[in-house]
């Protein structure tokens, strides 16, 4: 959880997570000093987070990233204890804390189906019950004969702060509970409405910030107050059997714990649900599911530890914060150069994210990340991977240099050469591929093969090499080199307007591509004469077109007897 009075229980639900020993090999490589210096660094930067949840209402990190981060640190002090810095400062509620009614336990998360089908067949399956595991703040509920007396945020568990004066304010929260018992204790979530929201589209929606965020300010305004909902999960002091229970919430006025609570037996079934809840409209952010046993241990009983008889599966992070390991750089076909986050593996949905473009040069120097910095990773459109923010540096900074912009250009790197590695295999994968010749079977892989066996170095050495000198090459079989000599070979056969485009000419237009000489001899003036053709793509034309390097591929072409050249 976010803000200050929260993370009393986060460390419990830390501690269920993890064991008290840590293997060294788990653990930063750092000296003391280092461990020092970096896990103060990540604590400020918590202290900071927190303190613009509780004073400013603002959530400078999402959800998921900032409880990255308190494990993180959690992480590192176990891995450094004697470096560790003070623990986080609670943020002090004005009205004090009382105790609880019935003490919140927390849950404790499986990572996958697998671990919750075992854990349902340890339980009674016959008695088992799935809800959404609504994304807000625990919240405990107390009424006398039907009217509410008391209003209890979950604290550390057993006590909390008093939110019964902002309750008032909120009308999801009931101030009459119809057809109660005399004594009713109710345990739920309040969280932030969201008409129309989709997990699986927008994620957590930093609701969970939003809503304790306005619960910890000294005044809650009205709009604030009609934002927040209510979903009860649980009523700790009703009938032992969940059937009676649900039918006494519906008879209380609660509907929405019996429209969200539905009867499972087996795994299938919680992905149904489970499923239905991510995909489908809901009026609250939900970062997983809650399977519970409906019979379980009286109230009294209940300790601030995650039970027995309830587990949560969470729903796949919608960002992650990942470690970089490496900071490299790609060349393209035009030169264009693109900084590449190589991380420490994190899992998104169901994608193994282990590196991320930062998009250009110009953006790296902006954001200045460097190898161990911490970055928040999403998923664009559900499938790419996307640099979103850098959350935090770390503080001893490696140098990382890119390399030289002036020597890379849409005509450079014709021929293998020192630093020309990378825009020379592009140039040879666009050229072979769909945009180019479309030669088939031709990728990165078998372009390195030859580069690595001595057979090309210049753009269109290709074109002369026999099936005896491909077969002769590590890995390249006497099928494989047939094949791929009569691939070669059919290149010659591409009309001139596709080998145009293969060696990467400007776009044209609606000029007619007639022939080589034809082209090479206009000018400037007269390339823009032509319909879609502007100052600067005709003067990019004529550069294309009288550059040596290019014309030297001509010759070749020319004496290959490709049509055009």
């Amino acid at each position: 959880m976010r803000i200050g009075w929260l993370l009393p229980f986060i460390a419990i639900g830390i501690a269920v997570l993890s064991t008290t020993d840590v293997r060294a090999a788990d653990c930063p490589s750092w000296s003391p000093a280092q461990a020092r210096q970096e896990m103060s660094a990540l604590h400020d930067r918590l202290d900071g987070w927190n303190h613009a949840y509780r004073v400013d209402g603002q959530s400078p990190v999402d959800d998921a990233v900032y409880d990255q981060a308190l494990q993180r640190l959690d992480h590192w002090r176990r891995c450094f204890p004697a470096q560790a810095p003070a623990e986080l400062a609670h943020l002090a509620d004005a009205t004090g804390r009382v105790r609880a009614p019935v003490a919140q336990t927390g849950l404790a998360k499986l990572p996958d189906a697998v671990a919750l089908a075992a854990w349902m067949h340890a339980h009674d399956e016959g008695d088992l019950w799935v809800q959404p595991k609504a994304d807000g703040v625990a919240v405990t509920l107390l009424y006398l004969d039907g009217q509410l007396q008391q209003v209890t945020s979950r604290g550390d568990g057993q006590r909390g702060s008093d939110w019964t004066a902002l309750a008032l304010h909120i009308d999801a929260i009931p101030k009459h509970l119809p057809s109660a018992p005399a004594r009713v204790v109710l345990q739920g979530e309040l969280y932030w409405r969201l008409p129309g929201h989709v997990q699986a589209n927008d994620g957590g929606a930093n609701a969970r910030s939003a809503v304790a965020g306005a619960l910890a300010r000294d005044t809650l305004d009205a709009k604030a107050a009609a934002q927040i909902g209510l979903f009860v999960w649980d009523w700790p002091s009703g009938p032992a059997d969940m059937r009676a229970r649900l039918a006494g919430l519906q008879a209380m006025g609660l509907a929405d714990s019996v429209t969200y609570t539905h009867s499972v037996k087996t795994i299938d079934d919680v992905k149904r649900w489970r499923e239905q809840w991510y995909r489908h409209v809901m009026p609250f952010a939900a970062d997983g599911t809650v399977v519970r046993q409906g019979h379980r241990p009286p109230a009294t009983t209940w300790q601030a530890t995650p039970p027995t008889w309830a587990i949560a599966w969470k729903y796949p992070a919608a960002s992650a914060l990942a470690e970089v390991r490496a900071v490299t750089f790609t060349v393209g076909r035009s030169g264009r150069i693109t900084p590449v986050l190589e991380l420490v593996p994190v899992q998104l949905d169901d994608h193994r994210v282990q590196r991320v473009s930062v998009g250009s040069v110009a953006r790296w120097r902006e954001l200045d990340i460097r190898p161990g910095d911490q970055v928040e990773v999403v998923l664009a459109g559900l499938t790419i991977p996307r640099l979103q923010s850098v959350v935090w540096r770390t503080q001893q900074r490696v140098e990382v240099t890119p390399p030289d912009p002036g020597k890379h250009d849409p005509l450079s790197c014709w021929q293998v050469a020192p630093g020309c590695e990378q825009q020379f295999r592009a140039r040879l994968l666009r050229l072979g591929g769909k945009q180019g010749l479309q030669l088939d079977g031709l990728g990165a892989s078998t372009w390195q093969a030859l580069i690595d066996a001595g057979l090309i170095h210049g753009l269109l050495d290709w074109m002369d090499l026999t099936p005896v000198q491909l077969a002769a090459a590590p890995g390249f079989g006497q099928a494989r080199a047939s094949t791929l000599a009569q691939t070669f070979a059919s290149a010659r056969q591409r009309s001139f307007a596709r080998w145009l485009h293969a060696l990467g000419m400007p776009a044209s237009g609606s000029a007619e591509l007639s022939d080589w000489a034809t082209l090479s001899a206009r000018s400037s003036d007269e390339w823009q004469a032509i319909d879609g053709i502007g100052p600067g793509r005709a003067d990019r034309l004529v550069e294309f077109f009288s550059h040596p390097e290019l014309r030297a591929q001509v010759v070749r072409l020319h004496a290959a007897g490709v049509q055009g050249f």
